[in-house]
């Protein structure tokens, strides 16, 4: 009960009887912490339990890096069929040493195979979001800048995320300089992209449609029902962090964003149980409005 009473102070939102529910159900699975940010874009209602608490982004940073990217397309300052070097060198933010990356830690190896030569944005920004590689992240990021990313993220509403580096820069990590993020973070970039105010109309549809052929659907999708379109980008570090943020698609055309951000579940199968039994629990109270 001592945890649930913390996440309750945490609740911010006029549907206090959904919040709770939520609350009890993330008391029901071991965890360090778990943060929710739920949106109805159609009516504006919300709820969110702990979405302000703090995490390490995994792989959710590559959304404001794809936005980031987007943007840049929109100001012709790149073109998607813009060809980068494909390698596995990059430099540490904290003293430029050189570190790589490992493809055994990768979740996408292909990429390792064309190290010199070259691929296109497009196909570097597909790899990045739909099966979260790492190695073309580091790329894209290298192309635009961190910091731009998380100036971008800031104006658009996500203004405590921080994205500072690219993946598995191990002497910034030792040194606790890691991308961050809340879940509130995170539902203001898919809300934004799912009001096409991310970046122009066009590129926020585009964006979408990566996000909609994500591999990973273990979380929030495995909870709805068929005919349920979800655009989302998942991340996860072992046993430190799993996450899923999403912008779901009811059948009858009505749109919710909701993000699960989970810390120190143990075991994989319980993490994405807990994301999946709380996306069926809102689509449900969503369903009853």
């Amino acid at each position: 009960m001592a945890l649930l009473a913390l996440l309750l102070v945490a609740v911010q939102t006029p549907d206090t009887g959904l919040s709770v529910r939520i609350a009890a159900r993330i008391t029901a699975t071991p965890a360090r912490a778990v943060g929710v940010y739920l949106r109805d874009l159609t009516t504006g209602d919300s709820a969110l339990v702990g979405a302000q608490l703090r995490f390490h982004a995994a792989s959710t940073m590559k959304v404001p890096v794809m936005i980031q990217l987007y943007r840049d397309r929109d100001a012709g300052q790149l073109s998607l069929d813009d060809s980068i070097l494909v390698t596995n060198t990059f430099k540490s933010i904290v003293d430029s040493s050189p570190y790589q990356l490992d493809k055994t830690d990768d979740s996408d190896s292909t990429l390792y195979l064309r190290v010199g030569g070259k691929a296109s944005i497009r196909e570097l920004v597909e790899l990045m979001e739909t099966v979260s590689s790492n190695l073309a992240t580091n790329l894209l990021i290298a192309r635009v800048g961190a910091p731009r990313a998380n100036a971008t993220a800031h104006a658009l509403g996500a203004d405590s995320i921080v994205v500072l580096r690219g993946v598995e820069d191990g002497k910034a990590y030792r040194a606790g300089r890691s991308n961050t993020t809340t879940a509130r973070d995170l539902g203001m970039l898919l809300a934004a992209i799912a009001q096409g105010r991310a970046a122009s109309p066009a590129a926020c549809r585009e964006m979408l449609e990566i996000l909609g052929r994500q591999h990973f659907n273990e979380g929030i999708p495995a909870g709805l029902p068929p005919g349920t379109r979800v655009y989302h980008k998942t991340g996860w570090i072992g046993s430190v962090v799993y996450h899923d943020a999403a912008l779901v698609e009811r059948p009858d055309g009505r749109r919710y964003v909701l993000v699960v951000l989970t810390g120190g579940i143990q075991k994989d199968e319980d993490a994405y149980k807990l994301v999946s039994d709380l996306s069926r629990m809102i689509y449900e109270a969503i369903a009853r409005r």
